[in-house]
């Protein structure tokens, strides 16, 4: 009798054992409907803003990566180790160089922004729709046809951003001083955010903020689009975003309580809200 219990108890345990390896070895066939607790994985490319460069969504392409996502960081012309003479830079160059990144990857993918970012992949989404399966702006710009950068921010007259720039002698290139760059960028980041915002602090150029956006293809209208909030936003005010979001009618929106840069302060946050807008 103990013999034939034991072997009434252990079938079940072995059976469960089973079909749990079973479902491990195919788990798109044991997955349930409307499970998002591991999802597919994506392909996810970052643009920086202004006065930065791929360093700053290292911490995010990480935690991402971790998790079994692709990530790729545009570097763009005149920033990070890119020599392209500030001069020849307009806002299309920007939009062609992620153009052409994207083009180099099977499949679409889930396009993010930051700050001048924002700018930059509204106008690459209105040339590869197709493309695109997400369009994710933080704390971005999201001009409307015809509309510049330096139109939004002359709305924005409560930001830091204007105030703290020099501009070179001819023209071409704005400056921010290392003593005013966390204030106007990160006044919520650590020590380590300060380094890598001071060490790769150069000069930025300026002519791509005052070139238009001209949004033409009427399937750029069909992308989901998302956008992640900064609420204690010194360079791009949350004032602002707010205006940005309900002119372009973005329904799907996060929010971060943090300063103009989360992807290098607050990781964990802007990763968990990216991974909630794929799912």
């Amino acid at each position: 009798m103990k013999t034939v219990l034991r072997k009434n108890i252990a079938r079940p345990l072995v059976y469960s054992f089973l079909a749990g390896i079973m479902c491990l070895l195919a788990f798109t066939g044991c997955k349930k409907d409307g499970d998002t607790t591991l999802p597919q994985p994506k392909t996810f490319v970052f643009v920086h803003g202004a006065f930065q460069a791929p360093y700053a969504w290292q911490f995010v392409k990480a935690r991402l990566e971790a998790s079994g996502h692709k990530v790729v960081i545009v570097e763009l012309p005149g920033h990070g180790q890119d020599q392209t003479p500030p001069a020849s830079i307009s806002i299309n160059t920007y939009r062609d160089k992620v153009i052409s990144t994207i083009k180099a990857i099977n499949g679409p993918v889930v396009l993010v922004g930051h700050s001048l970012g924002g700018a930059i992949i509204t106008a690459v989404a209105d040339e590869i729709p197709s493309h695109i399966e997400k369009l994710v702006y933080l704390a971005g710009f999201v001009p409307a046809d015809k509309q510049s950068i330096f139109d939004l921010t002359s709305m924005d007259p409560n930001s830091q951003f204007g105030p703290a720039l020099t501009l070179s002698a001819d023209g071409v290139l704005a400056s921010i001083a290392n003593d005013k760059i966390m204030g106007v960028f990160a006044q919520d980041g650590n020590e380590q955010v300060k380094k890598l915002l001071i060490d790769n602090n150069r000069p930025e150029p300026i002519a791509p903020q005052a070139d238009k956006v001209f949004l033409k293809n009427p399937d750029f209208a069909q992308i989901p689009k998302y956008y992640i909030f900064t609420k204690q936003d010194h360079a791009i005010t949350i004032d602002l975003q707010k205006k940005m979001v309900a002119t372009a009618g973005i329904k799907n929106v996060f929010t971060v309580d943090s300063g103009h840069c989360p992807m290098l302060t607050k990781p964990d946050e802007v990763t968990a809200d990216l991974i909630q807008i794929i799912n």
